[in-house]
């Protein structure tokens, strides 16, 4: 494993006083960082704060390695079926660790689904064949709106072809013990995975919902494992002005009490793109809160934003340089590409292609980097880079485990609870009602009478 974390070019003595951080800062902020990292261990070994434990759960992977062993050449094409965390890990992984066209010539074929939308769902039933389909249910209570009637939709088809035999080609994650997929399982015997008790949706990807569509697809996720096992052991160390996560954290509450309040993650690298996407609900929703633990109402967090490089440096980063100074930029890059062919002039007429004669588009990739590297911190604009070899399992685990980390350094730091998400659970209920489920009619009645007294604007 080979992640580090470049903090240079938030330091004042390369970026400026008025928008840079002086190293003292960071320090004074030590001690409240090592009472986070105590905080955090006791949280740990209590056993309420459990994805630091995921990656020596070894147990685990080789039961994940046995059972896609196992059915992998029953299945032509596979459908995760989840939202949000139990979605957005997968298919960073997927995305990583795997051939972009992997589903051009590699089988089973990989679908995350994670919206309802009925078209697109109706375009990917076209492109499966349901009785050579495993559909990997995943929801921790299996009661979430969109995953239930996601599984609902899927049974109409499940049941046409499969009959009674339907349970057959379904796989539930889910809670251990509570929940409706329980239920369900109990009745049909649908094997299940578990997700353990004290381990949150957003903080799961390395739990067996990540880890089975990445085993079935030929991702080495004991090594995937090992990164992040490796990465963990730096992210609880005591000695924090050494404990990337907390460093990482500690720039981000600091940049957050200065009003810089957005968070542009930009991967050079369309391997790690959907690692934005991941991230950015693991930042919004941790640290997005109005109350604070002795609930004074702060409205604390950033906003995530993803660009990609070097994409969007023909469209975001205009904004970035010479826009609003309200952003904490990250970089992430790759040193080393896996296909990197020299390039060659073959039109050596024109003169002004000579410059790229004998480069690499990787080294045009980080040279572009590098460039808008230059750019933000020549204008004060604040940028971090989390720099990995290669994009091999053993940093992807590490990079996804350093970013979990550093959200609960966060939200230690902020004095939240970057484990919960009430605002979510918000918009839950009012869906629940609305759908008319039962228990909550009285929601659904508070709904309709704000509704009558709206008045609305429409054109």
């Amino acid at each position: 494993m080979k992640v580090n974390l470049d903090y240079s070019n938030v330091v004042s003595s390369n970026i400026g006083a008025k928008h840079g951080i002086d190293i003292n800062e960071i320090e004074l902020l030590a001690e409240k960082g090592r009472q986070a990292a105590q905080s955090l261990e006791q949280k740990i070994e209590n056993g309420t704060l459990g994805f630091y434990n995921l990656p020596s759960m070894h147990d685990i992977a080789d039961e994940v390695l046995n059972y896609t062993a196992s059915i992998k050449d029953r299945f032509t094409s596979y459908v995760h079926v989840g939202i949000g965390g139990s979605a957005l890990g997968p298919i960073a992984l997927q995305s990583s660790l795997r051939h972009t066209y992997y589903n051009n010539f590699q089988k089973p074929k990989m679908y995350f689904p994670d919206n309802v939308d009925p078209d697109w769902l109706a375009e990917l039933i076209e492109q499966v064949d349901i009785k050579k389909t495993l559909f990997h249910i995943v929801s921790k209570s299996g009661g979430t709106a969109e995953t239930a009637a996601t599984l609902l939709y899927f049974m109409n088809f499940l049941k046409e072809q499969l009959g009674e035999s339907f349970y057959k080609n379904l796989l539930f994650t889910t809670d251990p013990h509570k929940g409706l997929l329980n239920q369900i399982a109990l009745e049909n015997a649908i094997k299940c995975f578990r997700i353990p008790n004290n381990v949150g949706g957003r903080f799961s990807v390395l739990t067996p919902l990540g880890l089975v569509p990445a085993a079935l697809a030929g991702a080495d996720i004991k090594a995937l494992l090992k990164g992040a096992e490796e990465m963990a052991v730096l992210c609880r160390r005591q000695d924090v002005m050494k404990n990337p996560a907390f460093i990482y954290a500690a720039i981000h509450t600091i940049y957050m009490s200065r009003g810089k309040n957005i968070s542009v993650m930009m991967p050079y690298s369309n391997k790690l793109k959907d690692i934005s996407d991941w991230y950015g609900q693991l930042w919004a929703e941790s640290l997005g809160k109005r109350f604070d633990n002795q609930k004074n109402v702060i409205e604390v967090g950033q906003t995530p934003v993803k660009a990609l490089g070097a994409t969007d440096q023909h469209s975001q980063v205009q904004l970035y340089v010479e826009g609003p100074n309200d952003k904490v930029i990250t970089f992430m890059e790759v040193e080393n590409f896996k296909e990197n062919v020299i390039l060659k002039n073959h039109f050596p007429y024109i003169k002004d292609f000579n410059y790229l004669e004998g480069k690499t588009l990787g080294g045009l990739l980080n040279s572009e980097k590098k460039a808008t590297e230059i750019a933000l911190t020549n204008n004060e604009r604040p940028n971090l880079t989390i720099k990995m070899s290669e994009v091999s399992p053993e940093n992807i685990g590490a990079t996804l485990f350093f970013f979990q980390a550093a959200t609960a350094f966060a939200g230690e730091l902020l004095n939240i609870n970057a484990f919960d998400q009430p605002g979510v659970e918000e918009g839950k209920i009012a869906t629940y009602a609305l759908m008319g489920r039962e228990g909550y009619d009285k929601k659904k009645k508070e709904i309709e009478e704000a509704s009558s007294r709206k008045k609305e604007f429409i054109l």
